[in-house]
């Protein structure tokens, strides 16, 4: 399929200011089960579910006595139990097709190690497999959009790939292999890998290669448009190390050249694009320098770079502007101007969640205070004796996604190594807050 360089793939991520204004259609949070057998990672594919309906929890093992409760953003419970299907779709209510996106499976993958929750994992990588790959990653990358068809039915939405989500899909699976010592799943992980290699990496004319947003099939000069926050710095060495002949070393440069070239004020664009004209990164020629719902999570990412890592304290430089406006005592913005470095309007909560990171990196004690009080059970000074309490309405998905990934880092529930090596706290897991 042939599309003009100036033709978005069909809005992804299904526009995220849409996402986060509609938490009056969560669920409430339903009755913990008992856990089904983890399946193995090649399991025969299940039907498709005809609707959303409200997900069961497997029970976790018993946890010691003198195990922390769950902090409220990083409650992998609750968010299982009100996103995660029992057949492993992971669903965002906020949406009118009642969604599930390859983005989401990628995380609930990804969290579900950081737990060491296998029979989540296997439930939410056997749902992925079944009905956004054909039936098997190891042949086809997975569909970024299934959900409720306009003409009626459930299914593929749009069956072309996001890089970002297979990135982590490739990541969560090579790492549940080391960790679980499960080769079947680190094979699958490389095998996810390679087709990411094959489809969503090309060679940008004067510049050299760059991950793609969606498969080169559908892309062309002499625009080149890229997505900043699709490309950790972690994950790109995690590759690296683990494709040493692959193209992730050259890959890995020209993100961080694209970083300090797009961010003059100290903010990432959502977008931006390669012009093989000018030989220069410039505005994406669609949704031109602003910096919002996407680009929150490139300081997420930065922020959990580990200290070893040569390029951290010049991408933290790079990315400075947040912290600057928040010592100026602005609020953090929704939406940046990253040429001009005007901002405007207050974010959701989970961009505070996805500040945690970043301003623990910058050493920015003062303001990770205020966003650690922020965030729904933060730190701070609780209401005064016979004060009512208000119900607190429950994130929607990509919100808590931000929380999770930021707040848990944030409390040691994991972190990243020098090389991208997940290093997890599976000891001292959190006594889950399960509802009354």
């Amino acid at each position: 399929m042939q599309r003009s360089k100036t033709v978005l793939l069909p809005q992804r991520p299904s526009g995220r200011r849409a996402l986060l204004g509609a938490a009056g259609l969560l669920l409430a949070l339903p009755r913990l089960a008992s856990a089904a057998p983890a399946a193995s990672p090649a399991a025969a594919p299940a039907p498709a579910p005809a609707a959303p309906t409200p997900a069961a929890l497997p029970t976790a093992a018993p946890a010691a006595a003198s195990a922390p409760a769950c902090h409220p953003a990083t409650d992998w419970a609750a968010f299982a139990a009100r996103h995660i299907q029992p057949d492993g779709r992971v669903i965002d209510f906020s949406t009118p097709q009642q969604q599930s996106t390859s983005e989401g499976q990628s995380y609930g993958l990804f969290f579900a190690l950081v737990h060491n929750d296998r029979a989540t994992f296997s439930r939410v990588l056997a749902w992925t497999e079944a009905n956004l790959a054909g039936g098997s990653l190891a042949k086809q990358l997975p569909a970024w959009q299934w959900g409720r068809k306009p003409a009626g039915g459930w299914g593929v939405l749009d069956a072309n790939s996001a890089s970002d989500s297979d990135l982590w899909i490739a990541y969560s699976l090579m790492e549940a292999g080391r960790l679980w010592n499960d080769a079947a799943y680190r094979t699958l992980g490389r095998e996810v890998l390679a087709q990411v290699v094959r489809e969503e990496i090309v060679n940008l004319p004067g510049l050299g290669r760059m991950l793609l947003p969606w498969p080169k099939s559908v892309a062309s000069g002499p625009l080149w448009r890229l997505n900043p926050s699709y490309m950790p710095l972690q994950l790109l060495r995690y590759f690296q190390q683990a494709d040493a002949t692959g193209p992730w070393g050259e890959v890995t440069d020209n993100t961080l050249r694209m970083f300090g070239a797009v961010t003059p004020k100290g903010f990432a664009p959502d977008w931006c694009a390669w012009s093989q004209d000018a030989r220069a990164f410039v505005a994406d020629p669609q949704k031109g320098a602003v910096g919002s719902y996407d680009a929150i999570r490139v300081y997420l990412w930065a922020g959990m770079v580990s200290e070893k890592d040569p390029a951290r304290k010049m991408l933290l430089l790079s990315l400075r502007g947040p912290r600057q406006a928040l010592a100026e005592n602005h609020a953090v913005p929704e939406y940046v101007d990253t040429v001009t470095g005007q901002i405007r309007g207050m974010a959701p909560l989970g961009f505070s969640g996805a500040m945690l990171p970043y301003l623990k990196a910058l050493d920015a004690t003062d303001a990770l205070a205020d966003q650690v009080a922020r965030v729904p059970g933060g730190r701070a000074a609780p209401p005064a004796a016979g004060a009512a309490t208000p119900p607190v309405a429950p994130l929607p998905y990509y919100e808590q996604c931000l929380l999770l990934f930021g707040q848990a880092w944030l409390d040691g529930r994991y972190e990243f190594g020098r090389h991208g090596q997940l290093q997890t706290s599976w000891r001292t897991l959190c006594r889950p807050n399960r509802p009354a």
